[in-house]
């Protein structure tokens, strides 16, 4: 997940109405961590939780897309409640999530599984106000490639990739491992995604260092959010 949501972050980005609402309203450089936490807490109540808390978590995220409105820099208005905006910003997070799984996740997915993944999400989208999501992977594929003539890099979209990637607010022992998860990200991106916000593909490098130093930080933060249940005699959480 934390793989997937810079990943997600990066591609959310290349829509422009959908970043000048991120721009203009998230505080996400002003207050990052307490922006994660959100996102994360959305993330494990609608994934693990009940069915009443997962309502009132989405019930309170629809009623702050409600005030946030505005202009983008090319004059257009945008609105987050926008379900074609919702629509976006949900099939970025499930691509991003469903292919950081399958590169770096404990153990693969077969077709069905990934399918279900994608309609599982697609619940939540629903209750979110996306119309029709994706319920396959294969509509998931199709429906990103619907948005692309829509996508364009704005300075909003280029501030944004520099904060996420080359200067996160983390102190010097922190920036290693994290460097190991923003490249992770990367390296999951599309080319035409990359090309877009230039971030040159190496192949040899991803091959040789990327990929093996991201499955290292991602075993290692399984290990250490799996080891006090394990000592603790219950089953880990997955």
């Amino acid at each position: 997940m934390f793989i997937g949501g810079i990943r997600a972050l990066l591609l959310q980005s290349l829509h422009p109405l959908a970043m000048a609402a991120v721009a203009g309203h998230s505080g996400y450089r002003s207050d990052p961590w307490g922006r994660l936490q959100r996102t994360s807490y959305f993330l494990a109540i609608t994934t693990f939780g009940g069915a009443g808390d997962a309502r009132e978590a989405i019930a309170r995220v629809r009623a702050v897309h409600q005030q946030v409105t505005g202009t983008a820099p090319d004059g257009r208005p945008y609105a987050a409640s926008d379900p074609h905006l919702l629509a976006w910003v949900h099939i970025a997070e499930v691509d991003s999530f469903l292919r950081a799984y399958a590169r770096f996740g404990s153990s693969p997915l077969n077709q069905a599984g990934r399918d279900g993944y994608v309609a599982d999400m697609a619940r939540i989208a629903v209750e979110l106000g996306v119309p029709d999501p994706p319920r396959t992977e294969a509509e998931l594929a199709s429906r990103i490639a619907r948005y692309r003539p829509e996508l364009a890099v704005t300075s909003h979209a280029r501030e944004a990739a520099r904060f996420l990637l080359f200067s996160p607010p983390l102190p010097l022992i922190a920036r290693g491992p994290y460097w190991m998860l923003a490249s992770g990200a990367v390296s999951l991106l599309p080319g035409w995604a990359r090309q877009m916000l230039q971030l040159p593909r190496l192949p040899v490098t991803e091959s040789l260092l990327v990929r093996p130093a991201g499955h290292a930080i991602v075993r290692t933060i399984r290990w250490a959010t799996t080891a006090p249940a394990q000592a603790g005699g219950q089953a880990p959480q997955r």
